[in-house]
């Protein structure tokens, strides 16, 4: 299993506590010590996966659990409505955030804002975010990484034009937060209300290529 690489600073950090700790009271200490270390290594552990093949299938940008789902105002999508899922990261889940689907990005915007505990259904309107605004060969998509109470870092990999394959990088949040994919109304959702998902595994809704759709993604 492969560490993401923002894990390195904190990484150099854990190991000198160790030294300094071995140093000052001997190998007995390096126990103790290691503990932050070992955390830094499982927080940022970036495993190998295997998107599901399928024509249309979008696929969690997150792990964690669905925590709401619900319809939302949102302009970049057909008739200016989408479905919202949010999924809730625990610091033990897996923080890569990956592409649910082919795609294009078509925008990527940030905002500044609170930082609520990413479970509180308001911490998708206020807290600090960043939204990826995504072009399918099945219509819009969007995935916004939210940052949480413990969060205070959101990284993320993309430009503007980027061509991303399914569970192709797109960022990370340090610990704690929130990721919510915006489907259009017409998507076959696959998920419900409390269940557990996996980034690049769990079918999250199917859709079908538009009959007369401009979109593509080459």
């Amino acid at each position: 299993m492969s560490i993401a690489p923002e894990a390195r600073p904190f990484t150099l950090l854990c190991l000198v506590i160790v030294v300094v700790a071995v140093l000052a009271g001997g190998v007995v200490w390096a126990i103790p010590a290691s503990i932050p270390l070992l955390f830094v290594l499982y927080f940022f552990r970036d495993p190998h996966r295997v998107p599901p093949a399928g024509e249309g299938l979008i696929i969690s940008p997150a792990d964690g659990r669905v925590v709401e789902i619900r319809e939302v105002d949102d302009v970049a999508f057909p008739g200016g409505r989408a479905r919202r899922v949010s999924i809730f990261l625990s610091i033990f889940n897996v923080h890569v955030n990956r592409a649910p689907v082919i795609s294009a990005v078509s925008n990527i915007r940030y905002s500044r804002g609170r930082f609520r505990a990413a479970f509180h259904g308001k911490a998708s309107a206020e807290n600090e975010r960043n939204r990826v605004d995504l072009q399918t060969p099945y219509g819009p998509l969007a995935v916004t990484q939210i940052a949480g109470a413990i969060a205070r870092r959101i990284v993320c990999d993309l430009a503007v034009g980027d061509r991303l394959k399914a569970g192709d990088r797109m960022g990370l949040i340090r610990f704690g937060s929130r990721v919510d994919l915006f489907l259009p109304l017409a998507a076959d959702l696959r998920v419900k209300k409390g269940q557990k998902v996996r980034t690049s595994a769990t079918v999250m809704a199917s859709m079908a290529v538009p009959p007369a759709s401009d979109s593509h993604v080459a």
